[in-house]
């Protein structure tokens, strides 16, 4: 259609008058149509993704997120020798170019574990004393010993784990997984994100981040008190019928503006406007735990005592809270759920610190894997479990502090774990030298485990790009092998 003249402005007026009663329907339609076709992976051209590579595992995945560095020694990787060298030097050899957070190289002590280790399940994992209730679950994980990476600072760490990169601004992996995919469920975020904090994300909203990606891919924070999502509620002066009135014509308007420019965020926020409105149905009763049994809440140990020592800011409840919705969510066909716990960073108390984490995750943790598997959902939903990077084998020196009593940040060997999805459990992925410094049998590098994530939900991750400022992005930047050996 030619534009209007703009010598005459009532014909101007005229003109797009008629021009909204005339195309603002089929335009509308268009959206409309695009988006339910983006939903069930039927789109071509902006993302012609959505078509899984190859046969998916995987269908859902629930991160859950130790924010910090948990110690892999005192947790998953026993070192017995490590154990006989306590307090001793290190070896100068192993130092060479290597970089601290905090710890002075010329007085680094190794540290032993004050940790037993026993042998669990029918494959013999071992595992520490401090996870009592993982390791009646030990059959259905692999356990990866070898994972590294080249960040040894919170942030990057937590950047690179959650997106494959140590700069702000890239896209997560939950929001990878929606734009590859797209969203099953029609009333929830395809991306939510719970966290329970102690004191906070060094990464804030870029650890949910969509990056490039248009924002409808972003993860949606929920809150552990009052409205789940800030602004769902509406006030009390509003009407169900006046606000949909409202969304139609705010849709309307946004509709003609997108067949104008093409802009996907103008799209996006149709998305979010539509989304919104159905979540103020649907929250509420995803948040409400009245209908499941006291069995379900205690096995969870929502319901558990918490004693002020151990629970001064509420995590106990909480964590097991999380867990809980997390099933429910999935259940409700959310695409990707993460679990923030803050924060395993000990550089001093050790002992009491992951007393304390343990007893606040381990508990729910286990629960949350046997849940899942009862209902029939473990096969078709990934559990992945770790941190930024683990800890050092050497005790924290650092000048302020008055005795060693904590392990300092460590990317060169730490552990992770995950669970169902398509994973081949009850197997330990990897080794690590006497003291635990190094890798010395099949690493995975955090590409490797990204690489795997997404090849469990049907997707090469070298053909899941986006293009970006002339040039095509992925997940695993350039490099990345899928760990077969985690495959069933």
């Amino acid at each position: 259609m030619l534009p209007p003249s703009s010598n005459n402005k009532n014909e101007h007026a005229a003109l797009n008058r008629r021009r909204f009663f005339a195309t603002g329907a089929s335009g509308l339609g268009t959206v409309a149509l695009a988006a339910l076709m983006q939903d069930n992976g039927l789109l071509a051209g902006e993302v012609p993704k959505q078509l899984a590579h190859i046969a998916p595992r995987a269908k859902r995945c629930i991160y859950l997120f130790m924010e910090g560095g948990p110690s892999q020694m005192d947790l998953f990787d026993p070192k017995p020798k490590l154990n006989e060298l306590d307090g001793q030097p290190m070896p100068e050899s192993l130092l060479k170019d290597i970089k601290f957070a905090f710890i002075q190289k010329e007085a680094a002590r190794l540290m032993g574990s004050p940790r037993t280790f026993k042998r669990y399940g029918e494959c013999g994992m071992e595992l520490s004393d401090l996870l009592p209730h993982l390791s009646t679950c030990v059959d259905d994980i692999a356990l990866i010993r070898s994972m590294h990476c080249e960040q040894f600072n919170h942030l990057p760490g937590q950047l690179m784990m959650l997106s494959g990169s140590d700069l702000q601004g890239r896209p997560t992996l939950g929001s990878w997984l929606n734009y590859g995919l797209g969203s099953e469920s029609q009333n929830l975020p395809g991306y939510v994100v719970l966290a329970t904090l102690g004191r906070g994300l060094p990464g804030g909203a870029s650890s949910w981040s969509s990056g490039f990606l248009p924002s409808q891919y972003a993860g949606t924070l929920f809150r552990n008190q009052g409205s789940p999502v800030l602004n769902l509620a509406n006030p009390p002066e509003i009407t169900p019928e006046a606000q949909m009135r409202s969304l139609e014509t705010i849709n309307k308007l946004n509709g003609l503006r997108f067949e104008q420019i093409g802009n996907p965020e103008v799209a996006s926020r149709i998305k979010a406007y539509e989304l919104a409105f159905r979540m103020q149905q649907t929250a509420p009763e995803l948040l409400d735990l009245s209908g499941e049994t006291k069995a379900t809440l205690e096995e969870y140990g929502v319901t558990r005592e918490e004693s002020a020592k151990s629970n001064q800011s509420g995590f106990l409840g909480s964590y097991a809270r999380n867990c809980l919705l997390a099933r429910r969510m999935v259940e409700r066909g959310v695409r990707f759920v993460t679990l923030f716990l803050s924060t395993w960073d000990h550089h001093s108390s050790l002992d009491s610190g992951l007393n304390r984490y343990t007893k606040i995750s381990d508990q729910p943790i286990a629960a949350l894997l046997k849940d899942l598997k009862r209902r029939g959902l473990l096969d078709e939903t990934l559990v992945v479990w770790g941190g930024e990077f683990g800890r050092t084998p050497l005790g924290e020196n650092r000048a302020n502090l008055k005795t060693v009593t904590g392990r300092d940040h460590h990317p060169y060997s730490f552990s992770m774990w995950l669970a169902g999805g398509g994973i081949k459990g009850g197997q330990v992925i990897g080794e690590t030298d006497e003291i635990g410094w190094g890798v010395t049998k099949d690493p995975v590098h955090v590409h490797d485990l990204h690489a795997t994530i997404l090849h469990l939900f049907g997707l090469d991750h070298e053909k899941l790009t986006y293009r970006f400022q002339g040039r095509d992005f992925r997940l695993t930047d350039v490099s990345g092998n899928v760990v077969k050996q985690l495959l069933t």
